[in-house]
């Protein structure tokens, strides 16, 4: 009876194989080349880490969708540093993210206490989770956020004077400033469009900057909410800085860097 050989497992000689990079460092590789080169093409990523075009559209879209570049016809370029994404955009953008941040962040905040809530999406999903809360007085300059909260009666709801934001319900300029300076309250909620690796707090309209600043210094505690997809991203107006809040509270697990940074300023870190 012949004996079958078996056929060496080895590759061949003189072959190299690909290198195995994992899809998280290959995007996070991604977004790092495109802020160094501006815009990159799809055949350029294709080359660059081996793998087929399906795989490099695949990524552009999930680092796309969370904010961390602009996708274009061919690659893909830095995200916007001057234009927020549309308000229905942002609205499902990250949706379960956000719902999570919600939950977790109510649990930071005791019935009977005061708050502000200002300005974005992931503010609206803390709303909805404050609904169970029993006996809170609320001074808001989000209309979407007074219309959540309104129709409980042992809540008081007060809407911040000023100029209203076509766009996405937002309430800003100098009388909602000043109107915001009336009151010291137990919490301050706030949102960001984008943490810089150095902890600066950045945002798209100077106006609402200038309310943010008034909360966080009208505030006992101030409780940032973002999720991962803010963390890197660019914005060009800053608001401040990381450590001048007592919690952020994310969905993920922030860079090691900026990590250590909270460290240093004692910023309690609370992951959903």
């Amino acid at each position: 009876m012949k004996t079958l050989s078996k056929k060496s497992s080895s590759p061949k000689s003189g072959k190299k194989d690909k290198p195995v990079i994992s899809q998280q460092h290959r995007q996070d590789t991604i977004v790092k080349l495109i802020q160094d080169e501006s815009f990159v093409s799809i055949d350029y990523l294709v080359k660059y880490f081996l793998v087929t075009p399906q795989t490099i559209r695949r990524d552009l879209t999930t680092l796309a969708k969370a904010n961390k570049i602009q996708r274009h016809h061919g690659g893909a370029g830095v995200s916007s540093s001057v234009e927020n994404n549309p308000y229905q955009d942002r609205k499902i953008m990250n949706l379960e993210a956000k719902d999570k941040i919600a939950k977790k962040l109510v649990t930071l905040i005791p019935d009977g206490s005061s708050l502000f809530i200002n300005i974005g999406t992931t503010n609206e999903a803390v709303a909805r989770a404050l609904v169970n809360h029993k006996n809170l007085h609320i001074v808001t300059n989000n209309l979407h956020v007074a219309a959540i909260l309104s129709p409980k009666a042992d809540f008081t709801v007060i809407i911040a004077a000023g100029e209203i934001r076509y766009k996405d319900g937002g309430i800003v300029g100098d009388a909602t400033r000043d109107f915001i300076e009336q009151f010291r309250m137990d919490f301050g909620v706030i949102g960001i469009s984008g943490i810089h690796s150095d902890g600066s707090l950045l945002d798209f309209d100077y106006r609402e900057v200038r309310v943010a600043r008034s909360i966080i210094q009208h505030s006992s505690q101030t409780i940032l909410a973002a999720d991962h997809s803010k963390f890197g991203r660019n914005a060009m107006v800053s608001m401040g800085n990381i450590s001048e809040v007592e919690h952020l509270v994310t969905d993920r697990r922030p860079p090691e860097e900026f990590c250590a940074y909270m460290n240093e300023y004692g910023v309690h870190l609370h992951i959903a």
